[in-house]
């Protein structure tokens, strides 16, 4: 809290040298760790594939009769809604349309221009996304649910630090983890407010202003914290059913009303193209290429620091609500569903924004969090959509900031499952102000001053996830061998472990028991 103070009262103080610093770190950052950021994020991803064919899949998050918490569409609508809902929503025409108008490489406004608009919105929308948030969410439920560890972030260390995850170095790396948290939730909050004050001015001329955006944090942080304050289980699972209810008739709509038969096309052509090039793609840093390391440096690397920013916050959520899944059903689950909406959702949105715009040129002027609104203004139902689009804003804002205040409470109670009201109020109304004084410093330019909180809180918290990653590793592959799990398991070891889990949950009962006989007399 005492970081975060400091950051709050020296943005609203010096609000340009706050946005000047922190766009020269992001400019030294994206220089000289880009081909960084690229690299890891591919070994995320292959490990995740990895998980998906090895024998450690058929370990489960949790004992082995632990079932699923929640049904599996409640689960994808909370990993969904939590993961990227407000940036899909934001960026789902608007990245597109600039992609063609200002492509890496090539003419701009060609079919070729028009075809790479479409694979770059999937390269940065898909697996590298969910390929980050799936390592941290894997290690913490594996750690946590199988493993009995609190529910933190240094505990995942465990096997390669020793007892020290509880001393000096283990709290370092849950200060990091906090802060990595509030710079990427800041940013999703902030890219919120600039799309519902946007909205607002284009459909019903409200000044599209600091001021208009601090009543928006406002009014949608009461909200949120009435979520926060119902409950995970109540709050979010409701508005997360309610979130891809919205985003699924909008994206009917939008897959009706546009050019389908092209939506169609592109997306087959579009998604050939991402598979095509993919591992070309996944580590060209374009070192020889001015115009597109300069490119990269605003769309690709931002992208990749979000996506690693975001994780600790997405992850700590997700493995919560994964508990009682198998590791190749979880690795599955989170890798490739999301993925093929964002695609599906990118070719719709994408298409009508540029076929659109190509017949409205103004909207290629427009800045990002009006360029939905602008496209939906000239095709039928537009004002009945952005209406519904400004709602599902709303929600996706207050999932989005509900299931951080949960976040942020847990790793700063010690790992407890059910962190305090009190708690989640205090952080809810700190991540508020952070996006407010990032907005606020950031002036006619908030996005950017989003995007560098992202970079800067990235680069430490990815070294973090490498340790994750070997650490979880180090002891699944023990465990897969004490199993003797094999593409053919050993079943004799696996009753024996079945049948002394059995046990020790018996014992576990009924010394609960006696506790709750003790508590009464």
């Amino acid at each position: 809290m005492i970081i975060t103070a400091l950051v709050v009262i020296l943005g609203a103080i010096f609000p340009n040298q706050f946005n000047s610093i922190g766009s020269s770190v992001t400019h030294w950052i994206t220089e000289h760790f880009g081909w960084y950021y690229m690299i890891i994020t591919a070994v995320m991803i292959f490990f995740c594939i990895f998980l998906i064919f090895s024998p450690i899949g058929k370990l489960k998050l949790g004992k082995p009769s632990d079932k699923p918490a929640f049904n599996t569409i409640s689960w994808f609508a909370m990993l969904f809604s939590a993961g990227m809902g407000i940036g899909l929503v934001f960026y789902g025409a608007a990245e597109p349309i600039s992609h063609f108008a200002s492509p890496a490489t090539g003419d701009p406004k060609t079919t070729h221009a028009y075809t790479e608009a479409l694979r770059g919105a999937f390269m940065q929308w898909g697996f590298h996304a969910w390929g980050v948030y799936g390592i941290v969410a894997l290690a913490l439920a594996y750690f946590q649910f199988r493993k009995g560890e609190p529910g933190l972030i240094s505990r995942t260390l465990r096997p390669i630090l020793g007892d020290k995850v509880e001393g000096g170095i283990g709290t370092l790396v849950d200060v990091i983890a906090v802060f990595a948290t509030i710079g990427g939730v800041a940013v999703s909050l902030g890219l919120g407010a600039l799309q519902i004050s946007g909205g607002l001015s284009y459909l019903f001329d409200i000044p599209n202003n600091i001021t208009t955006q601090g009543i928006v944090i406002i009014i949608v942080t009461i909200l949120f914290l009435a979520s926060a304050w119902s409950g995970l289980d109540k709050g979010m699972q409701y508005i997360s059913n309610i979130n891809i209810g919205l985003a699924g008739m909008i994206l009917i709509i939008v897959m009706i009303i546009g050019p389908t038969v092209l939506i169609l096309n592109m997306l087959t052509t579009s998604t050939g193209e991402y598979l095509g090039t993919f591992l070309y793609n996944m580590f060209d840093t374009a070192p020889l290429n001015e115009q597109k390391h300069q490119w990269m440096s605003q769309w690709t690397f931002f992208q990749l620091a979000w996506w690693i920013s975001w994780s600790p916050f997405v992850g700590i959520f997700i493995a919560r609500v994964s508990k009682g899944r198998s590791i190749r059903e979880f690795v599955l689950g989170v890798l490739l569903a999301p993925v093929l909406v964002s695609i599906v959702w990118f070719s719709a949105f994408g298409v009508l924004g540029i076929e659109t715009a190509k017949s409205h040129p103004k909207i290629f002027d427009m800045p990002s969090e009006t360029m939905l609104f602008g496209v939906f203004d000239q095709i039928p139902l537009g004002f009945i959509l952005s209406i519904i689009t400004l709602v599902l804003i709303v929600t996706f804002f207050i999932t989005s900031a509900d299931s951080a205040t949960f976040v942020l409470g847990m790793q700063t109670t010690f790992g407890s499952l059910n962190p305090s009201v009190t708690i989640k109020f205090i952080w809810g109304i700190a991540q508020a102000l952070i996006a407010f004084v990032l907005l606020f410093s950031g002036g006619n330019d908030g996005l950017s001053a989003l995007q560098n909180m992202a970079i800067m809180t990235a680069l430490p918290f990815s070294v973090i996830i490498l340790c994750m990653m070997i650490s979880f590793y180090k002891d699944a592959n023990e465990e897969r061998k004490f199993l003797g799990l094999t593409l053919t398991p050993n079943k004799h070891r696996m009753k024996e472990y079945i049948a002394s889990q059995r046990e020790q949950f018996h014992d576990e009962i009924i010394a609960e028991r006696k506790r709750n006989r003790n508590l009464k007399k």
